[in-house]
């Protein structure tokens, strides 16, 4: 049974009150990993308020990020956690020596079983955007890598690669599936194309729906739609990774040097 929450003149909002009531039933193990957490009906029964006051506490449970909301079975106490986007770390040239990319290094450390499905590879005209940043006219034709990222089974990442079709046309590890060890940025450098810096741009912003359901998120559920453009010593962009998250499963941190 959950703990009793009260309210009365200038108290804390019942919403509120039910949020935290959740989250030190998870943090105290009553709810423990994997575990579903009460459905709506459920804890209007427990609480005694209305639907729309749960549904107000589940928000901030969700912010809290123990728990992750996959449509159609409601809220999961998280098993583990988040992955970190280091900044300072994630693209260093000794994971890939070591033949790991970003991904698989990142979340090797959060403990994950991680999973990679590749969806497509081949040539694509490249979209205005993309064409931009790759400074070639939109329509040029490009290489694009389309991949679907799990993190212990559950679909949290898609990445879509493009590269100037010039850069690719001989490595021809970067049309298969499995790129190798490294990825596909150690190919790259195999081939002369050393890196210099990536840059990359966040937003955060809800879910469509056909992304919604390619992460099995519940529509509107928020995510962060991040662009990267890889650049080389020569200062040219090989490739422009378009990438999209579950919000919940990754935290991003970055280290911004001081300077005069």
């Amino acid at each position: 049974m959950g703990t009793a929450v009260g309210g009365g003149r200038g108290a804390v909002p019942r919403y509120v009150q039910i949020a935290d009531d959740l989250v030190q039933q998870i943090r105290a193990g009553v709810l423990k990993a994997g575990d579903m957490v009460p459905s709506e009906s459920e804890l209007v029964e427990r609480y005694g308020v209305a639907g729309g006051t749960i549904r107000k506490a589940m928000v901030e449970v969700r912010a809290s990020g123990l728990v992750e909301t996959r449509h159609g079975k409601g809220s999961i106490v998280k098993a583990r956690p988040a992955v970190r986007h280091r900044s300072s770390d994630r693209f260093r040239r000794t994971h890939r020596q070591e033949g790991r990319a970003a991904y698989l290094a990142e979340s090797a450390q959060s403990g994950a079983e991680v999973k990679v499905s590749v969806l497509f590879i081949g040539p694509m005209e490249a979209p205005e955007g993309i064409a931009e940043r790759l400074g070639v006219t939109a329509g040029t034709q490009v290489l694009a890598r389309r991949r679907l990222y799990f993190r212990d089974g559950t679909p949290v990442e898609t990445a879509t690669s493009y590269l100037p079709w010039d850069v690719v046309k001989d490595i021809p590890e970067l049309f298969s599936e499995n790129p190798g060890p490294g990825g596909i940025y150690a190919r790259l450098e195999d081939h002369g194309h050393v890196f210099a810096e990536y840059v990359e741009t966040l937003q955060a912003r809800p879910a469509a729906k056909a992304e919604a359901t390619e992460l099995s998120l519940t529509p509107g559920a928020p995510v962060v739609h991040l662009l990267r453009d890889a650049v080389t010593e020569e200062g040219r962009v090989v490739e422009v990774c378009d990438t999209l998250m579950a919000a919940d499963q990754f935290v991003f941190e970055y280290r911004i040097p001081a300077r005069d």
